[in-house]
C-alpha cells in the first residue's frame, strides 16, 4: 500500500476541514481519538460479530468497507497530528483471532495510543487495524480504492456545509 500517498491525501482533507470550520489553532487529538472509537464501534455494529442474540445477517461488504475506511481516515489523521507515519509493507495478514477479539484489540490499541502517542503505539494500532481489515476479507487495493472514494465524498460534504 502507498502509505505516504494516503497520508498526503488525508492531510489535504484535514486542512480542508480545519479551514472550513476555523479549527487551525485548535488541538483536535482528543476529538479524533473519540471519533475513531465511535467509527470502530460503527464498524463492529455493521459486522454484527458480537450480536450472538440476533439472527440478522451482517451488512453488505460495501457498507462494512465504507465503515472500515472511515476508521482509517482517523488513524491517518492522528498520525499526521502526532507527526508519526506508518510505512510497513508486510503486515497484511489474517491472524488466528476471531473478529470480535480483533475489535477488542483495536479498541485497546486506540486507548494505548491516546495514553502514549509513541511511534511504537501508533504502529501497533495501525497493524492491528490492518489485521482486522484482512480478517473482514479486505485486500490492500480494495481498501485503498475505498479510501480514495470516501475521501472524495468527505471533500464534497465539506463543500456542501456538512
Amino acid at each position: 500500500m502507498f502509505w505516504e500517498e494516503l497520508f498526503g491525501t488525508q492531510k489535504q482533507l484535514d486542512e480542508h476541514i480545519q479551514t472550513n470550520h476555523q479549527l487551525n489553532k485548535e488541538d483536535l487529538f482528543e476529538k479524533k481519538v473519540l471519533a475513531l472509537l465511535v467509527e470502530v464501534g460503527e464498524l463492529a455494529n455493521e459486522t454484527r460479530c458480537f450480536k450472538f442474540w440476533s439472527q440478522k445477517p451482517q451488512s453488505g461488504q460495501s457498507v462494512i468497507l465504507e465503515e472500515y475506511v472511515d476508521g482509517l481516515h482517523f488513524i491517518l489523521s492522528l498520525g499526521l497530528d502526532t507527526k508519526l507515519r506508518f510505512s510497513a509493507s508486510s503486515v497484511w495478514k489474517k491472524t488466528g483471532q476471531d473478529v470480535t477479539q480483533l475489535f477488542h484489540l483495536v479498541f485497546e490499541q486506540i486507548i494505548a495510543f491516546k495514553q502514549e502517542s509513541s511511534k511504537e503505539k501508533y504502529e501497533q494500532l495501525f497493524i492491528t487495524y490492518l489485521q482486522l481489515g484482512a480478517s473482514l476479507g479486505f485486500g490492500e487495493k480494495e481498501i485503498q480504492e475505498a479510501y480514495h472514494h470516501k475521501n472524495q465524498v468527505n471533500h464534497t460534504r465539506q463543500d456542501q456545509g456538512y
